[in-house]
């Protein structure tokens, strides 16, 4: 009996696995780690009775597709500018390893099948709050980006929905304490960002952003604002113990708050840049501490 043996390319694998690579990137996958981990506090938050397992992965997997249709036609809208900065020169797009039109179909198939998919796994209200996100991050926050500081403002909507989606997926409507979450991760943009913003103020410039305002070219508002913010998010934070009490809660908020006012207080106190990376990364460590916190104390 003749047996055939088939040879496999070396070159054919390898340039597939660096395709599905540059497709993997496309998507943004370290916003999407923060992205599935707000809206997993919106699901158990907005939880009642036995809690539901399938039902958050079903929504987290819908989430997720739609934030990564998001995240890819985003970078093909603005391949023409992130070919600019230095920070994203390398991306697939910009670099050409990823064409136009495949990054546009890739983001297309990914947000309509998320969509779907929260429509048929979860419900239409989940669905519905994923592709207002989209509509709102890439028609209003991106083309404003290149039009006013006030994107930041707009665009900490759309970043602020996944705990609203997460919610919605587990009780299937939106009360009072939904919003509350969402006030949270809204507030908690303006410090991440702008301090983000401050990093990368000259690549954003070179590119035509307008992340900050022209008249703060010392950084000074921006660094008070920065400040203001998060005195602002940390009392946001600190609303569920003034309307149930719990001594608990209201500690560990106030020594997370402390730990965030403490890098955002020395910034805006310095003359230097520098301290923005910190701020940057303070505000990532602070962020899952007060989610951990509100689901431990709920």
């Amino acid at each position: 009996m003749a047996t055939t043996n088939v040879m496999v390319n070396p070159t054919s694998l390898q340039t597939l696995k660096s395709k599905l690579q540059d497709y993997y990137t496309l998507t943004k996958p370290e916003v999407n780690l923060l992205i599935l981990m707000t809206t997993s506090a919106g699901y158990y938050l907005g939880s009642r009775g036995v809690f539901d397992t399938r039902k958050l992965i079903s929504t987290l997997v819908g989430t997720l597709l739609v934030a990564s249709g998001t995240a890819t036609l985003n970078q093909f809208i603005e391949r023409r500018f992130d070919a600019q900065m230095r920070r994203t020169a390398s991306r697939p797009l910009v670099s050409g390893r990823v064409g136009a039109g495949e990054a546009f179909w890739l983001g297309i198939l990914l947000s309509v099948g998320g969509a779907l998919y929260l429509t048929l796994a979860v419900n239409a209200l989940a669905a519905g709050l994923a592709s207002s996100t989209l509509l709102s991050y890439l028609l209003v926050y991106t083309p404003l980006k290149r039009k006013t500081p006030l994107c930041t403002a707009l665009g900490a909507i759309p970043g602020a929905m996944p705990t609203l989606i997460g919610w919605a997926g587990a009780s299937a409507n939106i009360g009072g304490q939904a919003w509350l979450l969402f006030a949270i991760l809204f507030l908690w943009q303006f410090p991440h960002f702008l301090a983000i913003a401050l990093m990368y103020r000259d690549d954003y410039a070179r590119a035509g952003f307008h992340m900050l305002p022209a008249f703060d070219t010392e950084g000074r508002f921006t660094k008070a604002e920065i400040l203001v913010f998060t005195v602002f998010l940390v009392l946001a934070t600190l609303l569920p113990f003034l309307a149930h009490g719990g001594v608990t809660f209201a500690i560990c908020m106030s020594a997370a708050g402390a730990f965030f006012l403490y890098y955002t207080g020395k910034l805006a106190a310095s003359d230097s840049k520098l301290l923005a990376g910190r701020v940057v990364h303070a505000s990532v460590i602070y962020l899952p501490v007060v989610l951990g916190i509100m689901a431990a104390c709920k």
